[in-house]
């Protein structure tokens, strides 16, 4: 909206630039003939003219435009009749012609001198266009100068700022962390009592810095304090202080320093501080060293400002392990607050916070729906009670039933389904028992997750083939047996293939590459080895929130003859598992058969379905019951 104002107050000024001139060019000429001056005395000496006004530079007066033939050329008689008939002004260069007067006075035409105002047309021929000008740029450097940050105003702070409750968040709005929460109304009360904590001599804490994964809620429980102690939120990203302009980050905050002492008590939110505070360096580039100065201007203001005013520091990332050490010293970031991944109970009231304002089926039961979410962090869930409610309403629903939550996490974990696509009979087999595969294993193994649904619908960009697995329970250690009992689920596809078809297809590399992975921690990480003892080694760097995925391997720090060992080790477990998994295929060979040709007939097996197939149940120990909402899945790639 502010934008089309500003647009039309463009448009205002063009026009009236437009009508400037248009006074200009028209003012005392309007309606007026311009006569050369020597048809001026003939028409004079004719008396065709009345009430003549003679001033400096011209003269003036009204011409009677009957009878002219005769007296003017037909071109100068057609153009004045060509007005119409009747009395016209008329206008005439005035020229050194000491008979003017006497001409007048023999033709008895009424006349009368002027004084020209020179001051008039000098207005309007500089002085306007000149204001007009500065108009014009006076409001094209105010656009510029903007909210958006403009030339005018690159050097200050860019930070937006919600007004006491106009956060619109609250600690009933977050949910999964109490803890969290817990440590953070102390920096309510003390922005609303400050004088109960300082009684004893105590300092409020000048920073609190919110650390944890993607999507667990730091930007939101910020808001969230804003909202509860009722006081000015000053909210800007980390990399919104640095610009190509040298010294413009450094200016940026100390603006906002200056700000917040103006409004105190109140709150500064840095978002993604990883951007702003990285560990400083030597580096040639110019925009490090001044990202670096920056940092150094965040740190002054920090060590200067009074916690007494009321100013409380709040920054969050997920990148911790990478921020400058003099930012996590005590007296600048005091406290520290870590932000995991919810567990069962912290899925459940967030799933309950994003579905107060969802219409829900009374069959829906957001505890299993939570069960079946292990690692979904708060963003995930509110993506999923999103994703279940469009679907509802894609489909003509009154209220968002389980299934539509089922479909909603099928595709959020599997991918957009794919029944469209064209696949040949071979290929449709081979998914078959591939998934077939992976299923089975899973039920012959005690310790691996339950199947909850077995698919052979294409999904995503490369799946063409899924099984899913709902773990029981929240799960922060594992056990060699239960790692190798998940080692065996993920080679039951490509054994299956290669007892079925004696041949092998490019589906299982996912799986495969994941075996591989997980061989090679047990035994370079986890200390698993018999042969190599308990030492470890390819030790990877702290990635904290980011994932071991995405950060490249340490060098080796062992012998050659470690490494060979290291191989064999890991070879040794994927041949071993290998063949636990032909065996108990070979046993089940008949289950194997009926289980894929159920999926080339359904495509889709849920548990139900999968337990009346199953005609021995599975040795071990008892599994809790469980939504059908997958977690795990293992897919079958499409091969390149």
């Amino acid at each position: 909206m502010e934008s089309r104002q500003q647009q039309f107050s463009l448009w205002y000024v063009l026009a009236a630039a437009v009508m400037m001139l248009l006074i200009q060019s028209y003012v005392g000429s309007a309606h007026v003939d311009n006569l050369p001056y020597s048809d001026f005395k003939v028409l004079l000496k004719a008396g065709k003219l009345n009430d003549v006004v003679i001033a400096d530079d011209v003269v003036t007066g009204t011409l009677n435009t009957q009878g002219l033939e005769g007296l003017l050329s037909k071109q100068q008689v057609d153009k004045l009749l060509g007005l119409g008939k009747g009395d016209h002004q008329f206008a005439t260069v005035r020229v050194n012609d000491p008979n003017l007067l006497q001409d007048l006075e023999a033709t008895k035409v009424r006349f009368l001198g002027k004084v020209d105002n020179k001051w008039v047309s000098t207005l309007l021929s500089w002085i306007v266009p000149a204001i007009l000008f500065f108009v014009i740029w006076n409001f094209m450097i105010k656009r510029m100068g903007g909210a958006a940050g403009g030339m005018l105003e690159i050097g200050k702070s860019k930070a937006k700022v919600y007004m006491e409750k106009e956060t619109g968040v609250t600690f009933a709005d977050v949910a999964g962390i109490d803890e969290a929460k817990a440590e953070l109304m102390e920096i309510v009360e003390f922005l609303k009592n400050p004088q109960h904590y300082r009684r004893l001599g105590g300092k409020i804490p000048k920073g609190v810095l919110v650390v944890g994964a993607p999507g667990t809620g730091k930007t939101l429980l910020a808001k969230a304090v804003a909202g509860e102690a009722a006081v000015p939120f000053f909210s800007m990203s980390g990399s919104g202080f640095v610009e190509m302009f040298v010294g413009v980050g450094a200016a940026r905050v100390r603006d906002l320093f200056t700000q917040a002492e103006q409004k105190a008590p109140c709150i500064i939110f840095i978002d993604e501080l990883d951007a702003l505070g990285k560990t400083r360096g030597f580096s040639a580039q110019g925009g490090q060293d001044e990202r670096e100065q920056t940092l150094n201007q965040l740190l002054v203001e920090m060590d200067g400002f009074d916690t007494n005013k009321g100013v409380i520091i709040m920054a969050a990332t997920n990148r911790p392990e990478i921020l400058d050490p003099a930012l996590l010293r005590p007296g600048r970031f005091d406290r520290h607050i870590a932000l995991d991944r919810p567990d069962l109970k912290g899925r459940e009231q967030i799933l309950r916070v994003h579905a107060k304002n969802v219409t829900l089926a009374p069959s829906v039961d957001l505890v299993k729906l939570a069960a079946g979410t292990p690692g979904f962090a708060g963003a995930d869930l509110a993506n999923l009670v999103n994703e279940a409610a469009l679907l509802a309403a894609r489909r003509g629903k009154d209220a968002v039933e389980t299934a539509d939550f089922d479909d909603a996490l099928d595709r959020i974990v599997g991918g957009l389904e794919k029944r469209n696509r064209v696949m040949n009979p071979r290929e449709k087999e081979t998914i078959a028992f591939h998934e077939a595969g992976h299923a089975l294993v899973a039920e012959h193994r005690p310790n691996a997750d339950r199947v909850s649904k077995i698919s052979i619908i294409p999904r995503g960009v490369a799946a063409l083939g899924y099984t899913q697995q709902t773990p029981t329970e929240d799960r922060y250690l594992l056990k060699k047996s239960e790692l190798l009992d998940r080692l065996d689920v993920l080679l039951g596809g490509r054994m299956a293939e290669q007892i079925i078809f004696a041949d092998v297809s490019t589906g299982a590399h996912n799986d495969l590459q994941r075996a591989t992975d997980m061989a090679r921690q047990m035994i370079t990480q986890y200390g698993m080895s018999e042969q190599l003892g308990l030492a470890t080694y390819e030790e990877l760097p702290n990635p904290m929130f980011m994932g071991a995925a995405m950060l490249p391997r340490e060098r080796k720090e062992y012998s050659e003859r470690t490494a060979q060992m290291i191989d064999d080790e890991v070879r040794q477990l994927l041949t071993e598992a290998s063949q636990r998994v032909e065996q108990t295929l070979l046993a089940n060979r008949e289950k194997l058969e009926d289980l894929a040709k159920l999926l080339l007939e359904k495509e889709v097996v849920d548990r139900a379905t999968l337990d009346q197939l199953l005609s021995s149940k599975v040795p071990g120990p008892e599994h809790a019951p469980v939504d059908d909402t997958p977690s795990s899945v293992h897919s079958l790639e499409a091969g390149l």
